[in-house]
């Protein structure tokens, strides 16, 4: 490289980077920013006596999709050369040593760089990748998979259970009692599941986990972060995503977006990203869900782990290593990382104020305990940690369930893995106004009901999966998940109009004895537990100064309901539509601030003189 114009302290100060992150040199070299990706092959090319194909080029039937990308290799048709290659690693090393054996090899292949080589072959492979994006779980899998719907059997068991309920409260005061008593013991044991969580979390460890893994043992590791219609924030997620303090030579970082988001693409481009970031465009395909496009990303990434962030993520920077070194201590069944998320915008709205309320709750109380309690755990969509290869094996995510995260977290546990919590913490950022919070939820409402659907499409092979316990948690699941919020501001509410015309229920028969103290257990509990799985969590997130709008609590959960409502119209009449969350909106962002300005401060601390083809400086973008 020295003969080409890089100096030999820049190579030198690559090499020990190498060295301590045990990559190979180029990767090092790339990742760093010291020089340009068509820098250097154009320069490999030259050193090599060969032809360097910077964009354009006709590949020839031997293409095979991702392996031509991985291996760094695709035949060409026509004249000229046989072979396109961009080499890396050990095949990089064998090129130099038959150069040095004085092989000729201008006849034989042409030099391109590996994102030149994957946007050729994903082009000619875009209507497999299509396919199998959209239909890999759902052809392997097909019981496991949301685009088949509700079967004909479910469909007759609602209807069998709505018109049984009509005719019992029409006809039959005792049935209907004890259909009361049915549904006030299944909701009593879904409140004690949360009672029981929220009993087993302990308080994690707040200080930042020091890790005891060098870098040279670290593994590589992968983020995929799907975007769409991102554009205005792809400047504060591509510097989040530099403040990670993980060795550069090992990170591998897909940005997924649609092929008709023309905003987002030209964005991206205008931050001219180093190697490690690559860009991938998603074929036209349907469904348009963010499943879809991080299955299309699950084929090409090259980490031993992979996580999934969304745009307008800030995770902590030491997420990548408290997870790489959880997966290298923890046994080969424990598949899934659920990090904490924590709102950001807290003081944009009296709704982000909740929202950051329910999140506390949720990630620093529920899921803790849940995982404490060996129980599946309802993942969150974002900073979600997977090991590679058994995320392959249960092909991924369905990308007909708009929730991904609902059906993925429940699969995972179907096929035997666990799915645990780390303790680190990812800010995100809520909807402020109540339209843009009701079409979030909606959507994550009716993702929660398509796993319903999905799970009970053979309660056989369920039961055979998970055993009879299982089942039993996953119904729990699904009464706090899709039941409650259907149908418990509405009960709840009943229960407080009784009380306050009539008082006291006065039963004349046991029946009716058991019936009311059972549902005035369940509104008390159910409200009690609400208040303090909350305060618990807000005490652990450091938000009490929020008390003031727990009673606003109320009316959330009515709002909870009407979305529920709305997300089942959706699953009737749209059961694929993605409702967009519209990013970059929030007023209030102190965390983020603090990441972008430290994230600054690193990519300005690089002096200049050391980037002489390509500065760091003006290749990341102008964060203020």
């Amino acid at each position: 490289m020295t003969a080409f114009g890089a100096s030999s302290a820049l190579l030198s100060e690559a090499a020990e980077l190498a060295r301590a992150q045990s990559v190979a040199p180029e990767a090092a070299l790339l990742a760093g920013g010291f020089i340009t990706e068509s820098f250097f092959y154009r320069s490999l090319a030259a050193h090599l006596g060969v032809a360097f194909i910077e964009k354009d080029a006709s590949l020839g039937d031997g293409v095979r999709y991702p392996h031509s990308i991985s291996a760094g290799i695709a035949p060409l048709s026509g004249p000229g050369p046989r072979w396109l290659v961009a080499p890396r690693g050990a095949t990089l090393s064998s090129l130099l040593r038959r150069k040095d054996q004085g092989e000729e090899m201008a006849g034989s292949l042409a030099i391109t760089t590996p994102a030149n080589m994957s946007r050729l072959v994903r082009a000619l492979a875009a209507p497999l990748i299509a396919r199998h994006a959209s239909l890999a779980l759902a052809t392997r899998y097909p019981q496991l998979s949301a685009r088949a719907g509700a079967t004909e059997p479910q469909c007759c068991a609602v209807i069998a259970a709505i018109a049984t309920f009509g005719l019992a409260c029409a006809f039959a005061p005792p049935m209907t009692a004890a259909l009361a008593i049915g549904a006030g013991l299944l909701f009593l044991a879904a409140i004690s599941l949360r009672l029981f969580a929220g009993a087993a979390s302990a308080e994690p460890a707040r200080a930042g986990l020091v890790s005891r893994v060098y870098d040279r043992q670290l593994p590589p590791y992968s983020i995929i972060v799907a975007l769409h219609k991102e554009a205005r924030i792809v400047r504060e997620l591509v510097a989040a995503l530099d403040a990670i303090d993980y060795p550069r030579g090992k990170l591998d970082i897909k940005l997924v977006i649609e092929e008709d988001d023309d905003a987002t693409r030209l964005a991206l481009e205008a931050l001219d990203l180093p190697p490690i970031y690559e860009i991938v465009v998603a074929p036209r395909g349907w469904p348009r869900t963010k499943p879809r496009a991080l299955n299309i990303a699950l084929s090409l990434v090259a980490g031993e782990y992979v996580a999934i962030f969304d745009a307008e993520d800030v995770p902590a920077p030491q997420q990548l290593r408290d997870a790489a070194e959880r997966f290298l201590r923890a046994p080969p069944q424990t598949a899934c990382l659920q990090a904490q998320l924590a709102i950001d915008n807290i003081e944009d709205s009296w709704l982000t104020r909740l929202f950051a309320i329910e999140y506390a709750a949720l990630f620093d109380v529920v899921t803790h305990g849940l995982a404490d309690l060996r129980l599946p755990i309802p993942l969150g969509g974002t900073s979600n940690h997977f090991r590679t290869d058994v995320l392959r094996k249960i092909c991924g995510w369905d990308p007909w369930n708009v929730t991904e995260d609902a059906d993925l977290g429940l699969r995972l546990d179907r096929f035997g893995y666990r799915s645990e919590t780390l303790v680190s913490t990812t800010r995100e950022e809520a909807p402020a106004e109540i339209k843009a919070w009701i079409t979030q939820r909606r959507r994550w409402s009716k993702g929660w009901m398509q796993t319903f659907v999905t799970l009970s499409r053979n309660p056989a092979a369920l039961r055979k999966e998970v055993g009879w316990s299982g089942v039993m948690v996953y119904a729990l699941m699904m009464i706090n998940l899709v039941i409650g919020p259907l149908f418990g501001p509405f009960l709840t509410g009943v229960v407080i109009v009784d009380l306050a015309r009539f008082g006291l229920p006065h039963p004349d028969n046991i029946i009716s004895a058991v019936a009311a103290t059972l549902w005035l257990s369940v509104a008390a509990f159910g409200a009690g537990s609400i208040v303090w799985i909350a305060l618990l969590g807000m005490k652990r997130r450091k938000l009490l100064r929020l008390w003031l709008f727990l009673p606003l609590l109320l009316p959330y959960y009515i709002l909870i309901s009407a979305a529920s409502w709305a997300a089942l119209y959706d699953l009737i009449m749209r059961p694929f539509h993605w409702h967009k969350t519209e990013h970059g909106l929030a007023k209030s962002s102190w965390k983020k601030s603090q990441a972008l300005a430290a994230a600054a401060a690193r990519l300005g601390a690089r002096k200049s003189a050391d980037l002489p083809f390509a500065p760091l400086a003006r290749r990341r973008p102008a964060i203020f």
